[in-house]
């Protein structure tokens, strides 16, 4: 958790739960997985996973609760935007109701933030806001929570669908690894990471899945960011797609004023950085 972060279509990360599970072959390689097990092992351990059994124990990357991290968005003055669990995922069946009501209690408080929510079970996320809402007091899901899943191949494209009964104001695909050529329904979509894959082990994006993201988003008007190629290092092979650098995000009028503006992708004149408008 920090105010900075190397992750580039954020700006600070929030972790008030740590851990997962990895359940399809985009967490093979997992970077959360794998930061727990050697940096960050000794202060995991440290600490009781929710589920207190000695393979949780004795897990590193079993899913814990850190409820003395919850406030920390509400002392941050400038307005940013917030990766939500970036060492875990916010709806894992190891978290609480509870626990994530008090994960959106202080988003809601917190509105000069945006907030990116990423999770590989929409699903949940879906049946939890149907049964929290009317207690969180907003009908959808406000424009400053931004709510996303992962899909990395063709198979898992079913996200998509579950994501679409989330009604949050923006919601948005993680494309990162790309494993494989993805034919996307967009319509309830409003923005796009693409990334390949870096660590050793890495599993190499050909161009063309990113060129066809790229082109059902442009297409389909929806904003799209690039974030790497890939390889032994993040930064290993640039972050240029046909010799641009596409760093767009979505924009609604209800999000604080400083996060509404897109990041700088670049000096270069040929970077593609944007922002668009969001209906409804």
């Amino acid at each position: 958790m920090g105010l900075k972060t190397g992750i580039e279509w954020t700006e600070a990360t929030w972790n008030p739960v740590t851990g997962c599970t990895k359940v399809t072959t985009g967490c093979d390689h997992c970077y959360a997985a794998l930061l727990a097990e050697r940096r960050l092992r000794g202060l995991y351990l440290a600490k009781a996973p929710t589920r207190n059994t000695p393979e949780s124990r004795a897990d590193p990357f079993a899913v814990r609760l850190w409820p003395e991290r919850l406030r920390a968005p509400l002392a941050w003055n400038e307005p940013r935007m917030v990766f939500v669990n970036s060492m875990s995922d916010l709806f894992h069946h190891d978290v609480p109701d509870d626990f994530v009501r008090r994960v959106f209690e202080v988003m809601l408080a917190a509105g000069r933030h945006v907030f990116q929510v990423l999770t590989k079970r929409p699903s949940r996320a879906a049946r939890f806001w149907a049964k929290h809402a009317h207690v969180l007091g907003h009908e959808a899901v406000p424009p400053h929570i931004w709510i996303g899943t992962s899909v990395e191949n063709q198979e898992v494209t079913y996200r998509v669908r579950h994501l679409a009964d989330v009604p949050a104001q923006v919601r948005f695909l993680s494309c990162e690894p790309l494993l494989g050529p993805l034919d996307l329904n967009l319509d309830s979509i409003h923005w796009v990471i693409a990334g390949g894959e870096s660590g050793a082990g890495f599993r190499a994006m050909h161009p063309d899945w990113a060129r066809l993201v790229r082109d059902q988003c442009v297409a389909a008007r929806v904003p799209f960011f690039f974030k790497q190629w890939g390889g032994l290092t993040p930064k290993a092979g640039g972050n240029r797609l046909d010799r641009r650098v596409w760093r767009q995000y979505p924009f609604l009028p209800g999000m604080p004023l400083d996060t509404r503006r897109p990041r700088p992708a670049s000096r270069n004149r040929r970077a593609e950085s944007a922002s668009f408008s969001v209906a409804g």
